[in-house]
């Protein structure tokens, strides 16, 4: 344990010895801060010293405990902690396993009695602990902003460490690979960044052939109630027809008789390509991390812990009357929400551990196996 304690907080010191780490911290807790410069009055919005007259957004719409919490939902969660600061984290560990398999670094460790699979692991938690250190002091900075600015402390900001951490760890294993595999700290940077875009492409895709399917499923529900109308309507012409066979009578049944065969027709060609397509892209989904919906579980949280509830709602409904598909078909907003959180956290968490795992063994086997 002590040993495992002294390789920790050396690869630690390593990490912390480089730049980076401190250039990353520092726009954590500046982009933190920067939310304290905007704040709300009775009759708009300031800007550090500037302020700026609003009939809409000013403290009387919304209360400043309900805008800071939004925008730490929308640009710390969604822009900050999930894109930029990531990209910074890989860049700062990438370099983790590469510069310590060099020549004349690796050696030094072997030479010791440690075992390779407690080296590789100790390397590769101590990557994640120095992200855990840089989204710790962003919440930090966060919390203190929101409960000071906003008047509103919500302890459940913190839920984005292990969240976001988990996160990362996805991108993290395969950066490992990579780095293990080539020994370059560009190769891995690159391919991970190649990785993360292949997940977000299958993401996209499958959330808009959700959206189609739904809207399909919707337009497929509303054609068979039109055709049970219409049935209905052709028996009862059908039997005016027969009591008193005039050519009116006998004209409303061919026309409805017409209208129901294309129906008929025009449900039958809608078919199921559309949900054959989406459980294509849903499987292959099911076998890659799920970066994003992973991202949506701290959201989920936020709302529920930090009655963030109305704002999202507002949110929701001020998107409800745009959403479209690509037929140009409207698209029930709350039926894809409740879709896609119906999807488990067994589901996004446990498959997107069990590729971390397959990952982290192919890494820790080449690792193992090589001769150094």
């Amino acid at each position: 344990m002590s040993q495992t304690l002294a390789l920790l907080l050396d690869a630690y010191r390593d990490l912390n010895a480089r730049r980076m780490f401190w250039i990353v911290l520092v726009l954590s807790t500046l982009v933190a801060a920067s939310f304290a410069g905007i704040g709300l009055t009775p009759t708009g919005f300031e800007i550090l010293v500037w302020k700026f007259p609003s009939v809409f957004f000013n403290s009387k719409y919304i209360s400043p405990g309900d805008f800071y919490k939004s925008i730490f939902l929308s640009f710390g969660i969604g822009f900050w902690l999930t894109w930029l600061a990531t990209v910074l984290a890989l860049i700062s560990t990438a370099s983790l396993f590469p510069d310590f398999l060099a020549a004349g670094a690796v050696d030094l460790y072997l030479s010791k009695p440690i075992g390779r699979l407690r080296l590789f692991l100790t390397k590769y938690f101590c990557g994640l602990l120095f992200v855990a250190l840089q989204i710790a002091c962003f919440c930090a900075a966060s919390f203190a902003v929101i409960g000071v600015r906003g008047g509103a402390w919500e302890p459940g900001i913190f839920l984005a460490v292990p969240i976001v951490v988990l996160f990362f760890s996805y991108l993290f294993c395969f950066c490992v690979l990579v780095g293990v595999w080539t020994r370059s700290t560009v190769s891995a940077v690159l391919l991970t960044l190649l990785f993360w875009i292949c997940i977000f492409g299958v993401h996209t895709t499958e959330m808009f052939l959700l959206t189609m399917k739904l809207s399909q499923d919707s337009a497929t529900a509303s054609l068979n109630k039109e055709i049970q109308t219409t049935e209905k309507s052709l028996a009862k012409a059908r039997q005016s027809a027969a009591t008193r066979p005039t050519t009116r009578n006998t004209g409303d049944v061919n026309r409805l008789q017409a209208q129901l065969d294309r129906d008929q027709r025009q449900r039958a060609a809608a078919g199921n390509t559309v949900e054959f397509a989406h459980q294509i892209f849903f499987d292959v989904k099911t076998l890659l991390p799920k970066t994003s919906e992973t991202v949506a579980l701290l959201e989920r949280e936020l709302i529920d812990s930090a009655r963030l509830q109305r704002v999202a709602d507002a949110r929701q409904d001020s998107s409800q009357d745009s959403q479209v598909d690509f037929n140009g078909n409207p698209v029930d907003v709350k039926a894809l929400q409740a879709a896609i959180r119906g999807r488990t956290v067994g589901w996004i968490v446990g498959t997107s551990v069990g590729f971390e795992i397959v990952v982290l063994a192919l890494a820790a086997w080449l690792f193992c196996r090589r001769d150094y």
